[in-house]
């Protein structure tokens, strides 16, 4: 995929995302979703049982697993369809994903930069840091690729 692709791809799915933040809007309740609703709804746990098809003890099994973080999703869908829901899968990146791949780029430029400003320093070649933004930016643009962003930690 071209940069400019993968630029275009970031931007359209950065503005599907900011919908969704702050993601702790979604925060589960603490004995699940499944579980909240059907309080809510004042369903029993063998009602929402018969509508799955399951027995209530695997309803309460359910509500354990999810309030627990292991559910499974085709689980918690069932669940939902049962509760005259819709599951909505997201991942919500903390921040948008052009400054997740800024951030990162500008990390590696600043570290590569910092251990050669290093090395010339101790051959007495030390540069000062006036023009440290504009080396920052001209590594980034003419060594780094976006695929060399994540090979390392």
């Amino acid at each position: 995929m071209k940069k400019e692709t993968r630029e275009r791809a970031r931007t359209r799915l950065d503005e599907r995302l900011e919908v969704l933040r702050p993601a702790d809007r979604f925060k589960v309740p603490p004995k699940g979703w499944v579980r909240a609703l059907r309080d809510a709804l004042g369903m029993t746990g063998a009602q929402l049982g018969a509508r799955m098809g399951i027995r209530p003890q695997t309803v309460e099994a359910i509500e354990k697993s999810e309030a627990a973080g292991t559910i499974q999703l085709n689980t918690l869908r069932r669940a939902a369809e049962a509760l005259d829901c819709t599951l909505v899968y997201a991942l919500v990146p903390n921040t948008s994903l052009e400054a997740m791949v800024n951030a990162r780029a500008r990390k590696i430029a600043m570290r590569e930069l910092q251990r050669v400003a290093h090395t010339m320093r101790l051959e007495a070649q030390g540069t000062d840091d006036a023009h440290l933004e504009t080396r920052i930016q001209a590594y980034i643009r003419d060594r780094l690729s976006e695929r060399d962003l994540w090979n390392e930690t």
